[in-house]
């Protein structure tokens, strides 16, 4: 596949720097239908081919039970990079919207398809669970957290759910949302837009926004504030070989059109 170099370049990346993956790891990727996931479905199913830790690895998709949602050409996808692909229907967004009528449905909604995705991977023999957040998504998360909830803290790089005894990793923590957007259009990627109603107009939407006009005036901020989660430790993050004297991952994608 094109223009997967520097996707990989990320993804291996991270993946070596947390130890991510262990011999004979089963993975299941979490596949939204978005361009986040999607991307990290295509970086890990080329990495298996040749990455020296052996892992198979399968998508599972939640079908959040929204009206004319179709996953055929997800499913088309899937086969078409040989990775078995799983389809989980529930009703979520009838209890969010119709039954809890949610004000603010995001956390509620994002709990329950967690334990949707979780109970799927651990009912086909995954142990693990790779989830498609990237470095703007953690820098939004730490600000997020500092700014509504008065407190220091991100995801996790890698967590280990001992209820479901399930490791969950981010492989594209070291990749600009940039790059992703890059390679979902260079690689023409099935994309299916959110059907929710409370997309584009959240807590999330807000910080992006933010960030993005403060990045502008102060520049290189979000990788400032990256480097500070690094070195503050925060959540299981840390300065990694890798990423010591280097700004690989600030670097503009070969042929970019993207501001």
């Amino acid at each position: 596949m094109e223009h997967i170099k520097r996707i990989l370049s990320f993804t291996r990346r991270a993946i070596d720097d947390y130890q991510m993956i262990a011999p004979g790891d089963k993975i299941a990727v979490g596949v939204s239908a978005g361009k986040d996931s999607l991307t990290l479905l295509c970086a890990l199913s080329e990495l298996r081919r040749f990455y020296p830790v052996p892992f198979e690895l399968c998508a599972i998709t939640v079908d959040m039970g929204f009206e004319g949602s179709d996953f055929s050409k997800i499913a088309a996808f899937c086969e078409e990079l040989d990775v078995p692909f799983h389809l989980v229907k529930t009703e979520i967004s009838k209890i969010v919207f119709d039954i809890r009528k949610e004000k603010n449905p995001c956390s509620l909604c994002a709990k329950l398809r967690r334990g949707a995705l979780h109970s799927a991977a651990k009912e086909l023999g995954c142990n693990t669970v790779a989830l498609g957040h990237h470095f703007d998504d953690a820098v939004e998360t730490f600000m997020m957290n500092l700014f509504f909830e008065g407190r220091i803290g991100c995801f996790s790089p890698v967590t280990y759910l001992s209820r479901k005894e399930i490791k969950l990793i981010r492989p594209m923590l070291y990749m600009p949302e940039k790059d992703v957007r890059y390679f979902a259009a260079k690689a023409n990627l099935p994309v299916i837009k959110s059907p929710c109603p409370a997309d584009g107009n959240t807590e999330r939407e807000e910080m992006k926004k933010l960030l993005a006009d403060l990045d502008r005036k102060y520049d290189g901020l979000r990788y400032r504030l990256f480097g500070a989660i690094q070195r503050g430790e925060v959540d299981g993050f840390k300065v990694a070989p890798s990423m010591q004297g280097k700004k690989a991952y600030r670097e503009e994608p070969e042929d970019s059109d993207e501001e």
